[in-house]
């Protein structure tokens, strides 16, 4: 079975295809700058299997013309690894937000485009060019089975204690206030891979606890047990939780209306340096990039450091809470470009879970690629580095709804 993986966003549409017969991908691509103005390219980073990657640039005025491109090039005579799209059993579709209608992947008929549709209301920048995507793809492989895979859905099974907020009743039934949780195909793939090496090792999947750490520009960590998330950082929004790279986390929200008559600017202004001026970005001053944090710590910029400490602190107090709410922790799980390539937030966070148990192996933690183990041997709270794979659930979970079918 032959699986397109489809991401779109506002100006940008990711793809991959893969062979379900062994999860293989054949091509992947990434087309940028969808609909520019100002006499501003598109640009078009195609990889084959085989081959090496292309860059090339394109007009591309919306996203039915770069898929009809991306389409080209998967069946072209030179850079082709399909005869014709005919050759695609289904398309997978990442979707942000599927509110509490969907706590899985969906086929995607009338109703649950309708469905999506609705959802934008609380993911506003992410859900209609989702859909956008969906539109376009239908258009152009009209007979080809389209599935809907859902970032919030993962998190669906939270008990009410954990999703829902101490705030009025009637807005959770009205207004749908309550947590949500994003991330949700990385948590799952990452929580499933260290499941299943624990597994190997004589745990129950069943019983396992493990604590997902998804760390790059944005940030979420989940509490997994027995393979459901039961709490998950980010909430209604993913503006809540975890220190990120522009993004505050947790604040008081006491402060959006003391800053608004403070400095006269509107909330909305607030919610935006809160959304995309915050986070290492705000505290630093520097950058929201961890690589650069680290070179302006090591030239001795103390707001950097400040937002170093800040961040791995973040981290610490969410592995604490979701080892009391699971009755303890099996192991914790790296994922996300920090959490995968920096050695030095892992070891700062690891080394303040020694109090779990956590054996801390420094020449682990060196290691710069693939699925790792950073803990020692009898460490009693395990510690992993999990490249994570959402494209691969997407594609799994899309495979099993045609199966389904």
């Amino acid at each position: 079975m032959l699986i397109l993986v489809l991401n779109s966003g506002s100006s940008s549409l990711k793809f991959q295809l893969f062979d379900m017969t062994d999860e293989s991908v054949r091509a992947r691509g990434t087309v940028e700058r969808i609909g520019e103005r100002g006499g501003v390219e598109a640009t078009i980073d195609y990889r084959a299997a085989d081959n090496d990657a292309s860059k090339t640039p394109a007009t591309l005025p919306d996203h039915a013309t770069a898929l009809a491109r991306v389409a080209e090039l998967l069946t072209s005579p030179g850079q082709g690894v399909i005869a014709s799209l005919g050759a695609i059993d289904a398309v997978g579709h990442r979707v942000v937000h599927g509110g509490e209608q969907f706590s899985g992947a969906a086929a995607i008929t009338r109703e649950v485009s309708d469905a999506i549709e609705a959802c934008a209301r609380l993911a506003p920048l992410h859900n209609p060019p989702n859909l956008v995507g969906i539109q376009a793809c239908q258009k152009l492989m009209p007979g080809t089975p389209q599935v809907a895979v859902f970032d919030t859905a993962f998190h669906q099974r939270m008990p009410r204690q954990a999703y829902l907020y101490a705030v009025p009743y009637e807005w959770y039934e009205q207004y749908g206030v309550r947590r949500y949780g994003f991330h949700g195909t990385s948590h799952k793939y990452v929580s499933g891979r260290a499941s299943e090496w624990l597994a190997r090792e004589g745990g129950d999947p069943a019983a396992l606890r493990i604590i997902t750490c998804h760390l790059g520009n944005g940030c979420s960590m989940s509490a997994v047990k027995g393979g459901v998330s039961i709490d998950t950082s980010m909430g209604f929004t993913p503006a809540e939780g975890l220190v990120m790279g522009t993004r505050a986390g947790d604040i008081d929200p006491a402060i959006v209306p003391y800053i608004v008559e403070r400095t006269g600017m509107s909330a909305d202004a607030v919610m935006n340096i809160l959304n995309k001026k915050s986070g290492l970005l705000g505290v630093s001053g520097q950058s929201n990039d961890m690589r650069d944090i680290h070179e302006a710590i090591a030239a001795g910029n103390a707001r950097a450091r400040v937002a170093f400490d800040i961040f791995c602190y973040r981290i610490l107090k969410y592995v604490g809470a979701y080892a009391a709410v699971m009755g303890g922790a099996d192991a914790v799980v790296f994922t996300g470009g920090i959490g995968e390539h920096d050695p030095v937030v892992r070891e700062r966070v690891c080394k303040g879970l020694a109090f779990l148990g956590l054996r801390f192996d420094p020449e682990r933690n060196a290691a710069r690629s693939g699925e790792r183990e950073v803990s020692g041997p009898g460490s009693a709270l395990r510690a992993f580095v999990i490249p994570t794979n959402e494209e691969l659930v997407i594609a799994r979970e899309t495979a099993e709804v045609v199966g389904a079918a």
